[in-house]
């Protein structure tokens, strides 16, 4: 899918920061805003993030997630699923989040964005959901949607068109480097070929990979 468009923005506010249990306060339940809201290369504006160790950041930016995802879980967990509800910044319609290629450029809108890394589910996310096995059936569903860096900032709002600019011709995508962060080895020479698209977490994260491999 070359193009679609954005369903909406998406932000955690102070007032609905999540209690989530043992593992404290989290940004992860965001709402639609209700207007332009802007994309910077250090965050989407107006956006709350508690853990910054793991979470945001220039590499982590904005989390971009497909409404034909959120329809997959809404079957898979038998309850409605809104925008906003996996904790994504932009959710957007008619474009492949979860197919998406390390390195590739989307237009949204004004803004240009770039593929990063997949999400990576944690106990927070499973928490959230109230579904305790969710980390494990999120990496089998290989629908983790993507973390994308902001190269050209601009506001974006609901309704926003959204293309696809360029795409590496390694062509290892978001799905296969969650498949590889669970276990799959023999994915991490195809992985390899995009470190120069990967940011220093993604960088880092294949170094030690690799080097656990060849111990073994």
């Amino acid at each position: 899918m070359d193009g679609g468009r954005v369903v909406s923005v998406n932000l955690a506010t102070a007032g609905v920061q999540s209690v989530i249990s043992r593992h404290g306060r989290s940004g992860i339940d965001k709402r639609p805003a209700s207007g332009a809201v802007r994309l910077d290369v250090d965050g989407v504006e107006g956006d709350v993030i508690v853990d910054r160790k793991h979470h945001g950041g220039p590499e982590q930016a904005v989390y971009a997630y497909a409404v034909e995802d959120l329809a997959f879980w809404a079957a898979e967990l038998e309850r409605p699923m809104r925008p906003g509800q996996v904790g994504e910044n932009l959710t957007v319609a008619g474009f492949d989040c979860s197919g998406a290629v390390i390195g590739e450029r989307w237009r949204v809108g004004a803004a240009v964005l770039r593929v990063t890394a997949p999400r990576i589910p944690c106990a927070t996310f499973a928490s959230f959901a109230g579904v305790p096995d969710l980390v494990v059936r999120f990496m089998r569903a290989r629908r983790p949607g993507c973390y994308l860096a902001v190269e050209r900032p601009a506001a974006v709002r609901a309704g926003d068109p959204v293309r696809m600019l360029d795409r590496p011709a390694h062509g290892v995508t978001v799905a296969d480097v969650l498949a590889a962060v669970g276990g799959r080895r023999e994915l991490l020479g195809r992985v390899a070929r995009a470190r120069d698209d990967f940011g220093p977490r993604g960088r880092e994260w294949l170094a030690t990979a690799v080097t656990a491999a060849a111990r073994t």
